[in-house]
């Protein structure tokens, strides 16, 4: 990837890293990682919770996409929903996209995650699928223009089995999913233009389906029955413009990061909001690095919409990688202001302000990026350089221990813990956290 192509997307990359070897497997791993944008997963939320509500998981859920242009969705635990980047581009209504996460929703509110967890011979291999989001980790190399993807250490065919569901278990979801649709007076006949979009493909070889065919698979008796589930529900639906503005939002930032800057310039137009217009364009010229271009157009976009906070973000990524770096903290401070609780935010206010020589106001607000977002591993490099900056050495030696062991890289977590035990202070807190992750690297080792 080169500068500054897919960054603002990219530089936020989160790798799923599933550890779980199976034994008597040598099929090569793929990576699967995830595109964190502060805006982009603020929309996907809004356009979920009235599904999750209906269906009894309240905000508990979070939803987050997946750096993949194939059309998928999934689950692996309790609490987040997967969707594939090319599933978010293809849709062409926030219902067929309030469809999908209905019926992955399903599969968590059903139970079927806890059986098939259950069901599962190895706990080693329980450990690596069920547990994946608890060892992923943010892959950034070190460049703010790139974002280098981790394997998702599975073979492909363990993961599709894992996600692969029986015939009852589809059953149960496409029901409790169009009622939950119907439920939160959602117009569930987006569940049918999502599934004709798959029509046809049993007929096709495994390798050319799409994933969510081979992990959902279609019949014609389940695609009769989800028509007469639809139509039982019929008249229950009730317009909802503001998600329609909110699913053209993600649906324009993911396109204008991830489509050719040609593609962009030439149907910006779709778009019926003036902000949203201005926001693509923003985008495909930073893109291009034509900085006043872009600088203009997300003003704009500003201008047509006061005080959002997820447009001055945007301004400050635009900035920070033009290298205007006090305008970028100017930018990321008032998003900030706007947003206090958002990770992503304040982990680029955090950023930002390193680029400047700020590295104690820096550590304000990565620590609290940190602790609403303990995973994302780019906020753990930017707090290691921020303590080592501040001449603390052993909380830099700690960070670089914890975002070691989020990537699995165990014999460098364990010599960064030992270097951080050797700097802080006996019984403190950060010692403690430095002991776990060294005394942790050596269970496993002895499993071995």
């Amino acid at each position: 990837m080169t500068a500054p192509s897919i960054t603002a997307l990219r530089a936020r990359v989160v790798t799923l890293l599933a550890a779980c070897a199976l034994v008597g497997t040598s099929t090569a791993a793929h990576a699967v990682s995830l595109l964190r944008d502060p805006d982009i997963e603020h929309a996907l939320q809004r356009m979920a919770a009235p599904v999750l509500y209906a269906a009894g998981l309240g905000d508990n859920i979070k939803i987050l996409m997946v750096d993949d242009q194939g059309l998928n969705a999934f689950v692996l635990d309790h609490g987040h929903i997967f969707i594939n980047s090319g599933m978010i581009m293809r849709m062409n209504t926030p219902e067929m996209l309030q469809s999908v996460i209905a019926h992955e929703a399903a599969h968590i509110a059903n139970g079927h995650i806890a059986r098939r967890m259950a069901n599962l011979d190895s706990a080693r291999t329980a450990a690596g699928l069920g547990l994946a989001l608890g060892l992923a980790a943010a892959a950034a190399s070190g460049r703010g223009d790139v974002g280098a993807a981790l394997a998702f250490g599975t073979q492909s065919s363990a993961l599709r089995q894992f996600l692969a569901h029986t015939r009852a278990e589809e059953s149960s979801a496409d029901q409790s999913g169009i009622r939950y649709l119907a439920s939160a007076g959602i117009d569930p006949s987006g569940t049918l233009e999502v599934h004709r979009l798959f029509e046809g493909q049993e007929l096709l070889a495994t390798s050319r389906q799409d994933p969510y065919m081979r992990s959902h698979p279609l019949t014609r008796d389940r695609l009769r029955a989800m028509e007469r589930f639809v139509t039982a529900y019929a008249g229950t639906a009730k317009p909802q413009p503001e998600l329609d503005y909110w699913y053209d939002r993600a649906r324009g930032k993911t396109t204008a990061f991830l489509r050719p800057t040609k593609w962009t310039l030439s149907r910006y137009q779709e778009s019926t909001a003036e902000d949203v217009r201005h926001m693509r364009l923003a985008v495909a010229y930073h893109r291009q690095q034509n900085a006043s271009k872009a600088i203009s157009h997300i003003n704009q976009a500003l201008a047509a919409r006061p005080g959002d906070p997820y447009y001055y973000e945007l301004k400050g990524q635009i900035l920070l990688e033009s290298r205007q770096f006090q305008n970028a903290v100017a930018a990321y401070k008032e998003a900030a202001d706007l947003a206090p609780s958002n990770a992503l935010i304040l982990g680029g206010l955090g950023r930002a302000l390193l680029t400047v020589n700020r590295p104690n106001e820096a550590l304000q607000y990565l620590e609290a990026a940190r602790a609403r977002d303990f995973r994302d591993a780019r906020v753990l490099r930017d707090l290691g350089t921020a303590y080592a900056q501040t001449n603390q050495h052993g909380m830099a030696s700690l960070l670089a221990a914890e975002r070691y062991a989020l990537a699995n890289r165990l014999d460098d977590a364990e010599i960064h813990a030992q270097r951080a035990m050797a700097r802080l202070p006996q019984g403190s807190s950060a010692f403690r956290r430095a002991d776990d992750i060294a005394r942790a690297v050596k269970r496993r080792t002895k499993k071995k």
